[in-house]
């Protein structure tokens, strides 16, 4: 019984940094490229006239063209 009280104490794992490093560089990433899609998306009920910030660049399609017009104007 003692033999496994000290194994126990005797290691000193450490969780990864690297694994730390993906999932921080990951979430980053996904929060930029959502928001990104989010400003450059049809705006829901509520948000039609908001306006985009001006760090989101413009991504033109045919789906939100007609938000850029509304932009403008």
């Amino acid at each position: 019984m003692n033999l496994f009280m000290e194994v126990g104490v005797g290691s000193t794992s450490q969780f990864p940094v690297y694994f730390t490093l993906v999932y921080v560089v990951g979430f980053i990433a996904a929060v930029t490229i959502g928001s990104i899609a989010w400003y450059n998306s049809k705006r829901p009920p509520g948000w039609e006239n908001a306006e985009r910030p001006k760090i989101v660049p413009k991504i033109n399609t045919s789906d939100n063209s007609d938000v850029g017009d509304r932009e403008k104007s």
